[in-house]
């Protein structure tokens, strides 16, 4: 049978049975908790303690300063600091969610602290009317905290990580409550936190942001002294004032449980222990009450606080650690007196398999149907076991009965084993972190991971996640920032040596992030040394420029070829370093140069004329100022002979000047001069015409716009200054004079003397000016019979047509100009005739 002495520690509730196990001696010395405030994290979190000023104590030896102290859960300091926070009294403290210590004081500041006794920046305050009426009670839960002031009015911040006060409804109420408690947001109908407050009458008050309920006044026979609500929000116990301990639904609608208590006096707490029963502590008295049978009693001789956890209360007193809990099933099933569970004898088999008895074989064939659920509920109690001897037992007794369980999940027992080895792990006396399976599996892995590395335990957390196939990069990064800021006295090269050692542990990991820490704690060279060996520039790059490495991260923005990056370190040291000293800086590096430069053409004409000017590109300067005259070109007010012009051309002289500069550009220095000489005529010709015609056009086009005018002054003068060849004057006049059908002008024109360009540009300007008239009097004086042909067909004339064509003697003319004049039957006939003709004489 399975080992009676485990059982005769249980205690029986109606019919549930509960154990207390031991788990920790404390640690500490000369502990009263009686003579202190004291704050306990749940899931075996840290346990605060400050001497209680509202107390007159007795001081022995030690010192008047008061000290908060932060042991883990065995009694081992953890950290401890002096308390020299104003304020007024300490009113309340408790563990957040993410195990940082609040402490409301008298005036309504938070004070927040870390597990080692820092002092996290900023304090908040909870509200200029609870600074002037003070606080004297408050609640807290996961992320919250309620108070009371003195004229019972109640304030609440919902969540630390955004803490903004709010102002509940006012209760309405003259004497203070004699009890509250808390319904936590997720558990409420609105969302909100829900305060009840229990008062001087039969009623209970339920205070939200916008409103104050009555509620109970139907099952309550008086008021109540002591209130706690469940985990879950939907329960609560209390304590009335006739010495009954009532359990009701959270809305105080129904009565589950009603029962006498020992004492009218109201307990000093008040606790649920998982959800299937009360706990009621007077000063030497622990009482246990379930929803029928008789209570169970536990007494001491020592104060004790009671931590709530999901699956029991752990029960701290001066001198050790218990953790009170229902038995699990599985384990009542093994270890209860007289037991005959498959569990059980399968257990008592391994005890008769040691000892070399055959009883072993004799109990396993009497539970070979049940084997597989014996195996699980071996395994299952050796989850729930503190013991480390009883859960190898377990595990022993569950991997002798696999050995003939054929259908059983063989991984079982390994999962179990992993996760006992963790627990066990952290449940070592100098962790104090005495987590149960099922609070473990609540928490979760990483979040112990978590936890572990705040509390500096970087090794342990290490291999738990080696351990378990985590991301190990986490604790690694921890460790070297905290490596960074408790190394002060080891000097840079030293303490990189060790940081690069562990980090190479992990591939992937951002040695960026170490660095800005490093930085960020004075370390600014150790900073830049870790940078280097950061593989990715988009982290590499933006820590340099932080830590004022700008050359090297311009070296590395380049050498990614990330032209983000590139500008990133571009403009960052643009804004920093001086102009000549930013060119200088650029001017090496090719890409780098290269990108300010398309940058700066769109942006930044002037700074960019800077850097060319400190580089010698004056020819780039000149390009610049020559494209600036451009963009003034195309201002709308520049018209009208505009005064804007008068910057254009001085613009456009100074870039002739700089290209003069260079022998490489002697052409550009023409073009520029002759174009800042066009520009000033044009200004002039625009300013005695009053038409905005002639800024921005050629010079063929100034020459023609002045001819159509009648400003041929002018156009000679435009000819003479820019040395227009005659060829180009006779084309640009002949069909300036057509533009405007000035013929007596186009033949006097055409009389001054022999034209250059011949009579066919005088035939072409009148034939596109449909004045067939006028093209005969230019069309004889053409030389080439062949164009005398082309011309008199393009007026239609045919018979003139044929005769120039004949003198030419070209077929294949005659052949074109019978095409032209194809519906023309006559004309036809009389090409034929001069082609066969010409065929005849051997002509092609």
């Amino acid at each position: 049978m399975a080992n009676v002495s485990v059982a005769a520690e249980w205690q029986l509730l109606y019919n549930r049975f509960y154990r207390k196990p031991e788990l920790y001696r404390m640690g500490w010395k000369h502990m009263d908790l009686s003579r202190n405030k004291v704050a306990c994290a749940p899931f075996g979190g840290p346990i605060a303690v400050i001497r209680d000023d509202s107390k007159i104590v007795q001081l022995h030896s030690e010192s008047a300063l008061r000290k908060l102290r932060i042991f883990n859960s065995a009694g081992v300091l953890l950290s401890e600091t002096v308390w020299k926070n104003s304020g007024g009294r300490l009113i309340g403290m408790a563990w957040t969610d993410d195990q940082t210590l609040a402490c409301i004081v008298q005036d309504g500041t938070v004070y927040r602290y870390n597990v080692h006794a820092e002092l996290l920046e900023p304090n908040f305050s909870m509200g200029k009317e609870c600074f002037e009426q003070n606080v004297v009670d408050c609640v807290f839960w996961g992320n919250g905290v309620v108070c009371i002031t003195e004229s019972n009015q109640l304030f609440c911040v919902p969540d630390f990580k955004n803490p903004t006060p709010l102002k509940l409804a006012d209760p309405g109420i003259e004497e203070p409550p004699h009890c509250m408690a808390v319904i936590e947001p997720q558990y409420t109908m609105s969302g909100n936190v829900e305060v009840l407050l229990g008062v001087g009458d039969a009623y209970v008050l339920a205070v939200e942001e916008d409103g104050v309920q009555q509620l109970g006044f139907e099952v309550l026979r008086g008021p109540l002294q002591k209130m706690a609500v469940s985990r879950d929000g939907q329960w609560l116990a209390s304590f009335t004032h006739d010495g009954r301990l009532l359990v009701l639904t959270s809305d105080l609608r129904q009565v589950i449980i009603e029962q006498e208590c020992e004492s009218a006096l109201p307990p000093d707490q008040l606790s649920w222990c998982g959800m299937d029963s009360v706990l009621l502590y007077w000063d030497d008295m622990l009482l246990m009450m379930g929803p029928r049978g008789d209570p169970v009693r536990y007494l001491y001789d020592e104060p004790i606080i009671l931590i709530p956890e999901c699956d029991g209360v752990r029960i701290l007193s001066n001198s050790s650690m218990e953790f009170l809990q229902r038995v699990p099933d599985s384990t009542e099933s093994i270890f209860k007196i007289g037991s005959t569970s498959p569990a059980a004898l399968l257990y008592d088999a391994l005890d008769h398999f040691d000892r070399r008895s055959a009883k072993a074989d004799e109990n396993l064939r009497l539970i070979r149907s049940s084997l597989s659920e014996a195996v699980e509920a071996c395994i299952d109690a050796a989850g729930h076991e503190f013991d480390v001897l009883r859960q190898h037992t377990l595990l022993r007794a569950a991997s002798y009965g696999q050995a003939f369980c054929s259908n059983f999940q063989r991984d079982r027992i390994q999962e179990m084993s992993k996760i006992l080895r963790v627990l066990n792990a952290v449940r070592y006396h100098e962790i104090g972190i005495p987590l149960s399976i099922q609070q473990y599996k609540l928490l979760t892995a990483s979040v112990l991971i978590g936890r572990l590395i705040n509390a500096h335990q970087h090794l342990l957390a290490l291999r738990i996640s080696e351990y378990l196939g985590m991301n190990q990069e986490i604790v690694i990064m921890h460790w070297a920032c905290s490596k960074i800021t408790a190394s002060l006295a080891i000097p840079d090269a030293a303490l990189l040596e060790i940081i690069l050692d562990k980090l190479k542990l992990c591939k992937g990991l951002s040695y960026a992030a170490v660095a800005a820490h490093a930085d960020k704690s004075g370390r600014r060279k150790l900073a830049a040394m870790l940078v280097e060996h950061e593989p990715r520039s988009s982290k590499q790059v933006p820590l340099l420029l932080s830590i004022g490495e700008e050359d090297t991260a311009l070296m590395k923005a380049t050498e990614s070829g990330d032209t983000d990056l590139v500008y990133l370190v571009l403009f960052h040291i643009w804004q920093k370093r001086p102009p000549l000293e930013f060119f200088g800086m650029i001017q090496a590096r090719t890409m780098a140069r290269d990108l300010f430069i398309a940058y700066a053409r769109c942006y930044k004409h002037e700074f960019l004329k800077d850097f060319f000017l400190s580089t010698g590109q004056l020819q780039e300067v000149a390009f610049l100022l020559w494209k600036e005259s451009w963009e003034l070109g195309k201002n709308p007010m520049a018209s009208r002979g505009s005064p804007l012009h008068g910057p254009r051309i001085k613009l456009t002289e100074k870039a002739q000047n700089l290209f003069s500069e260079t022998k490489e550009h002697t052409f550009e220095a023409k073009a520029a001069e002759e174009h800042s000489k066009l520009l000033r005529m044009q200004h002039e010709l625009e300013v005695a015409t009053k038409q905005a015609i002639f800024v921005d056009s050629s010079i063929s086009d100034t020459i023609r716009t002045c001819i159509v005018l009648g400003n041929h002054r002018a156009a000679m003068k435009v000819k003479t200054e820019f040395k227009v060849s005659e060829k180009r004057w006779y084309w640009l006049k002949v069909f300036a004079l057509a533009t405007i059908r000035d013929w007596d002008a186009l033949e006097k024109f055409s009389k001054e003397k022999r034209p250059p360009i011949g009579f066919r540009p005088f035939v072409e300007a009148c034939i596109e000016a449909d004045e067939k008239g006028e093209a005969l009097k230019y069309i004889p004086k053409l030389a080439d019979p062949r164009e005398r042909a082309e011309s008199y067909a393009r007026i239609g004339m045919a018979k003139e047509a044929a005769d120039a064509a004949s003198q030419a003697k070209d077929g294949e003319l005659l052949g074109r100009l019978k095409l032209t004049f194809s519906q023309n039957a006559a004309a036809s006939s009389i090409f034929d005739t001069l082609r066969d003709r010409l065929s005849f004489q051997g002509v092609s």
